[in-house]
């Protein structure tokens, strides 16, 4: 155990200072937010910052991750944090100059998504570097403990912080937490990876074409992509519905209060499965977590019951964190590590593209057609509605359900297409056995050159 404990400690070095700054960083996405619409009171406003914070990263994704093959992880993670940390800088500066504006947060969350497009998928390619093969499950679920710890914690801190001393305060302790988090991470040396598939030509675009050469040859993992884009697309509907749902026959506060509860229970998953370490059978855990996830989904939407759109919300979030560490622990093992950064930011990419347009067409589905459906007289209320009641927010209930069916589809299909089922045993692991070579140095050490 000892020995297990000390080969480990590099990584829970840079998992700690990597907490801190994911909550520092969640402190100020929520007090700009409420700065954003106190200033505005436009919900418009606050779509563009949700979308400048999610866009960049998604399209910029393959071309980062050629980069962070080619360069040296720990110092793109550092490069990437100094990046963010010192855009909020800006921010904080123009706030207490009382020159700060609404593009000055649009531009804030415009970088702080390209340093995540390099920060991410550095990282995750990093544990598999740091972590010994047989506890990545256990490292995985740790890092998704950290994102449920941000979804509780920085909501409530930030309210307690711009109550008290406002948003001045938000920035400067997101400062703190930034230089936490640069300061473990530059105290971890991480063994040198090997750059393997890479383009002859030496250009960027090359890279990525090899990267895709790459996934594009290990069909079990290529035929994953396409679950987690259907998965990934149909749960943005739900995203997006949830909260109405609850404000058709529910107030604020209790939306509020389901929102804390789906927090809680993506800790408990998450603490959960970082103890357990996550499924054996990887494939068969992240099928089955899905197809499970779909169930739950289905359930929030059957009845207008805070109680059982609570234990629906409550169970997805308590399954979420086991496929993803199952799904993560999977591709660490079957991608080399030196093309990780490239397959896992295309990963991210071909996952993620479909969901905006979920967003765009939720609204007009939800209020020109499946609301009318299900509202009294409407054309399925003595059917459907029978079951599910009719009336204001049935109708979002009503594609609740069938987007928690699809959900369970794309799983129960994804286990049932022998490539991807098969994956786990047809695909060799690319990691060696045995602790990686990684140490705790002292900071003021000199940093190694990049690799190139």
């Amino acid at each position: 155990m000892e020995r297990d404990t000390q080969s480990m400690r590099p990584f829970f070095v840079v998992w700690v200072g990597q907490l801190v700054s994911v909550v520092g960083t969640g402190l100020t996405a929520f007090g700009l937010i409420v700065w954003t619409y106190l200033e505005t009171g436009s919900v418009t406003a606050l779509a563009f910052v949700s979308l400048l914070t999610a866009l960049p990263a998604t399209v910029l994704s393959p071309v980062a991750g050629a980069y962070v093959d080619r360069w040296d992880r720990r110092i793109t993670m550092l490069v990437a944090d100094v990046a963010a940390g010192l855009a909020t800088l800006v921010v904080a500066i123009l706030f207490f100059s009382d020159s700060l504006a609404l593009w000055h947060v649009y531009l804030l969350s415009g970088i702080g998504s390209v340093a995540n497009a390099f920060q991410q998928p550095a990282w995750l390619a990093t544990i598999p570097l740091i972590v010994p093969k047989e506890h990545l499950g256990r490292a995985n679920g740790l890092v998704q403990t950290n994102e449920a710890l941000s979804m509780i914690a920085a909501p409530a801190i930030a309210g307690a912080l711009l109550a008290t001393v406002g948003l001045g305060g938000i920035l400067i302790a997101d400062g703190v937490t930034f230089a936490i988090g640069v300061l473990t991470l530059a105290s971890v040396r991480f063994p040198t990876h090997e750059r393997t598939d890479v383009a002859d030509s030496g250009r960027v675009l090359d890279d990525v074409r090899v990267g895709w050469r790459y996934l594009r040859a290990r069909t079990g993992l290529f035929y994953l992509l396409f679950v987690y884009a259907g998965v990934n697309f149909v749960l943005a509907f739900a995203n997006v519905l949830f909260v109405p749902m609850v404000l058709a026959f529910a107030s604020e506060s209790a939306a509020g209060t389901l929102m804390t509860v789906a927090g809680f229970g993506m800790l408990v998953g998450s603490v959960v499965v970082g103890a357990w370490g996550g499924p054996k059978r990887l494939v068969r855990g992240t099928m089955t977590g899905i197809a499970l996830a779909g169930l739950t989904v289905a359930l929030a939407g059957l009845r207008p019951s805070l109680p059982l759109i609570g234990v629906g919300v409550f169970l997805l979030m308590l399954g979420i964190p086991v496929v993803n560490v199952a799904s993560q622990t999977l591709w660490q093992r079957k991608v080399a590590p030196g093309v990780q950064g490239r397959v896992f930011a295309l990963r991210r990419t071909f996952a993620q593209i479909a969901a905006p347009l979920a967003i765009v067409l939720t609204g007009p589905l939800a209020d020109g057609v499946f609301e009318p459906l299900l509202a009294e007289g409407g054309a399925l209320a003595g059917s459907v509605g029978s079951i599910i009641g009719t009336g204001d927010g049935r109708g979002i209930g009503f594609m609740i359900v069938l987007i928690g069916l699809a959900t369970t589809l794309l799983g129960v299909l994804g286990y049932a297409h022998p490539r991807i089922r098969h994956a786990e045993s047809e695909l060799a692991d690319e990691l060696p056995e045995g602790a990686p070579v990684a140490s705790v140095v002292p900071i003021a050490e000199p940093l190694p050159d990049p690799a190139v």
